[in-house]
C-alpha cells in the first residue's frame, strides 16, 4: 500500500500528542479521523484541516466503538492505520486510590485500546495490510509515584499490542509501541500542582524530581516528535517492525 492516502484513526484526537500525530498523518497525505467525547473540540481541532475529520466517540462502550468504526469505514473509505493515544491521569497513594478513578484510567487506556483494535483489525485483514500503533508511556517500563493506574494501564498497553502484533504476523498487520518520555503538552503541566502538593514542594521542583529528574536531556518532548515517529511506523519503511515499544524520551 502507498504511504500516503490512507484511512488512519486516532483517539485522543483533538488536543496534546493525538492532535500532533493527526496533523502530522494529514500533512503526509492521510485522510485522519480523529476521536473523543466533545463535538465541540473535536470540530475546534479540525477546523482549518481539510484532512482531519471529527468522530465523537466514548472508546470505553463497545457499541460506540463499533458504531463510529463502521461509520468511519463507510465515510472515509477503510480503516489502514490504528493510533491509540487516548489517555488521562490520576494522581493518589495507592492506599487512597480511589476505585472510579482507578476504573476510569484502566477504562480509557486499556480498555479503549482494546475496543479500537478489535473493532479496526477487521478492515486492516480484510486488505492484508494495517498498522497499530498504541502510544503507552515511557511508565509503560517504568514505575513513578502516585501513578499506580496510568502506570499499569501503559504496561498493558505493551503486552495487548505485543500480542496483536503476534497474532496478526502473517496477517500484513505491524503493531508497535511508542513510549513516549516526558512531553510538553497540557497533561504534564497539570500534573505539577497535584505532585508539588503530594511532595510539599514548589511546581518546580516537581517537575525536576518526577518528570525530568531521570532524564539525560532535562528537555520535554515535543508532540510532533512523535507524530514523525507514528508516520514512519505506519510507512512500507517500517514492514518488518512489529512487536516493539520504541521509546522517544531523551534518555532514561
Amino acid at each position: 500500500m502507498a504511504n500516503t492516502n490512507r484511512v488512519v484513526v486516532v483517539t485522543g484526537g483533538g488536543s496534546g500528542i493525538g492532535l500532533a500525530i493527526a496533523k502530522s498523518f494529514a500533512e503526509n497525505g492521510d485522510k485522519v479521523a480523529i476521536l473523543g467525547r466533545t463535538k465541540e473540540k473535536l470540530d475546534k481541532a479540525a477546523e482549518g484541516h481539510e484532512n482531519l475529520y471529527g468522530f465523537p466517540c466514548d472508546i470505553q462502550v463497545e457499541d460506540e466503538v463499533k458504531e463510529t468504526t463502521e461509520a468511519i469505514a463507510k465515510e472515509l473509505g477503510d480503516i489502514d492505520v490504528l493510533v491509540n493515544n487516548a489517555g488521562l491521569q490520576r494522581i493518589h497513594s495507592v492506599e487512597d486510590f480511589p476505585l472510579s478513578d482507578w476504573d476510569q484510567v484502566i477504562g480509557t487506556i486499556l480498555t479503549g485500546t482494546f475496543l479500537m483494535t478489535k473493532y479496526s483489525l477487521p478492515y486492516m485483514t480484510k486488505n492484508e495490510w494495517g498498522r497499530v500503533i498504541t502510544i503507552s508511556s515511557g511508565h509503560g517500563r517504568r514505575p513513578d509515584k502516585y501513578k499506580s493506574a496510568y502506570v499499569a494501564a501503559k504496561h498493558g498497553q505493551i503486552g495487548f499490542t505485543n500480542t496483536v502484533a503476534m497474532e496478526y504476523a502473517q496477517a500484513g498487520v505491524t503493531a508497535n509501541s511508542i513510549l513516549p518520555g516526558a512531553t510538553n503538552t497540557d497533561l504534564i503541566q497539570n500534573q505539577l500542582g497535584d505532585l508539588a502538593e503530594k511532595d510539599g514542594t514548589s511546581k518546580q521542583e516537581a517537575l525536576e524530581t518526577h518528570i525530568l529528574g531521570a532524564q539525560w536531556m532535562k528537555e520535554l518532548i515535543e508532540p510532533e516528535e512523535i507524530g514523525a515517529l507514528a508516520v514512519f511506523l505506519a510507512s512500507d519503511g517500517a514492514a518488518k517492525i512489529t512487536g516493539e515499544a520504541i521509546g522517544i524520551t531523551g534518555g532514561e
